[in-house]
């Protein structure tokens, strides 16, 4: 499914905005494919200079040159890039085509493309499905925002190549011609409006990803949750629903011990049993629903399924088992940036929780998560910038300690803690604030929790 055949960037000056992994990919592509190509950034350093200036792409660092932008032919984004910037939007103003990465590898993509976006729940689905893809049989290229650029993609694609792309709303917005052969939306609640302006901006985004498709296509949608499904209104592609608490005459779903797929006036076909599911937290089990829904439409019969769902015991950084210390579980769930998936990660526990909160806000109501603290008898340990607007949401209804760094946070966690208790880092926040990047949050939250059980475990030999 080659979106744009004609599409070519021969001898034209292409400028990429923003050097991070999707830029670089974006870059070297367009080197490959003729293009003359100015990689800028706003760091006055970034890594692989040297190479990149091997490669014939032109660096411009510290800054974006408004007169850089104005003379290329087109500007590429980043998805880190916020589209509008002023000299970007200056640019555009002037008649230079603006487009995303994500819009410009799927220019050049052969086979089919699965692409996967929500607010909650993505990387695990999009990681799932592929391998339930691959165990069926297909020749699978899993990225986007999840592992590889789709840039890097691009020379391995063929006419058999099933593309399974996690996509985020920064790579959306500035989608245009993107066409997902299936699209699956997750869910839909209020994220990123540190970079949105606000709701309903957000949504718009996400609701791209439906634009492009036909009659042909698929949408894969959340029966559970109204949000999302509103945002599918227009779509022009057929429907596949799944249901983790509804009831579905048609569509995946749980029935008894497994997960089904139901037909309306046909047979019940069972595709996973509920045993070969290895995931902590009920909200995953609704990711798995939604890549059997993928796997189904691309007849992947359920033994291969079932193999892939056994083999997945799920993503670093989401709710996440590190360990145990002194009868206190300690759970990983760094890629909880917001407040929903903090509350779906909260309610995956009993009694006695604490949970560290806080980071770089990026909008919602740390109140929302009130009454599933309580309910748990929980207790929070509050970490970076946001931590006053955690004291303001949730003092006076659950305990509520400071910690200025990561390790204060662990032993402060497992100090409020007792035997049979979790530590559960869910942050609800971005992580800009004190790391780089989630990952880096949840490696140093794993790290501090093996130092702690070093020491605990040499207090208690002696």
């Amino acid at each position: 499914m080659t979106n744009a055949p004609a599409f070519t960037v021969s001898g034209a000056r292409v400028v990429v905005v923003g050097a991070a992994r999707s830029g670089i990919a974006a870059a070297e592509l367009l080197v490959r494919r003729g293009a003359t190509v100015t990689l800028t950034d706003l760091r006055p350093q970034i890594d692989a200079e040297a190479d990149l200036r091997k490669a014939g792409i032109r660096l411009e660092l510290g800054g974006h040159t408004p007169e850089t932008l104005l003379d290329a032919d087109l500007i590429v984004l980043s998805p880190g890039v916020p589209p509008g910037q002023t000299a970007i939007a200056a640019a555009r103003v002037a008649g230079v085509p603006v487009i995303g990465e994500l819009e410009l590898a799927s220019r050049w993509l052969r086979g089919r493309v699965v692409a996967i976006t929500g607010t909650k729940g993505k990387s695990t689905t999009t990681t799932l499905a592929g391998r339930m893809l691959e165990a069926g049989g297909h020749h699978v290229l899993v990225g986007g925002n999840i592992g590889h650029a789709l840039s890097a993609q691009v020379d391995a694609s063929t006419d058999k190549t099933i593309h399974v792309v996690e996509t985020s709303s920064f790579q959306l917005e500035t989608a245009d011609t993107f066409h997902p052969w299936i699209a699956v939306l997750l869910n839909f609640s209020s994220d990123h409006l540190d970079r949105h302006a606000d709701v309903a901006e957000y949504a718009a985004a996400k609701a791209r990803i439906f634009t492009n498709q036909t009659p042909d296509d698929w949408a894969v949608l959340n029966a559970d949750d109204p949000s999302s499904f509103a945002l599918a209104a227009d779509a022009r592609s057929r429907r596949l629903l799944f249901a983790l608490e509804r009831t579905l005459r048609d569509g995946i779903a749980v029935e008894g011990d497994a997960i089904v797929r139901r037909r309306a006036g046909g047979a019940d076909q069972v595709l996973v049993p509920l045993s070969a599911v290895k995931l902590l937290g009920r909200h995953l089990l609704a990711d798995v629903l939604a890549a059997a829904a993928v796997a189904s439409l691309a007849g992947v019969g359920p033994d291969a399924m079932t193999r892939a769902v056994a083999g997945f015991t799920g993503l670093e950084h989401a709710l996440e088992p590190i360990g145990e210390i002194g009868g206190v579980r300690f759970v990983n769930d760094s890629k909880a940036t917001n407040i929903e998936s903090a509350l779906r990660a909260i309610e995956s526990f009993g009694d006695g929780l604490v949970v560290i909160l806080g980071g770089r806000f990026k909008g919602g109501d740390f109140g929302d998560l009130r009454g599933a603290l309580q309910a748990r008898r929980a207790s929070v340990v509050a970490i970076g910038e946001s931590a006053p607007l955690v004291h303001r949401a949730l003092d006076g209804a659950v305990p509520v300690r400071d910690a200025a760094d990561m390790v204060a946070a662990v032993r402060t966690g497992f100090a409020l803690a007792g035997p049979g208790h979790t530590v559960l880092l869910a942050p609800a926040c971005a992580s800009f604030d004190m790391f780089r990047d989630y990952a880096e949050r949840g490696r140093v939250f794993k790290r501090e929790v093996a130092k702690l059980k070093e020491e605990w475990s040499g207090t208690r030999a002696h």
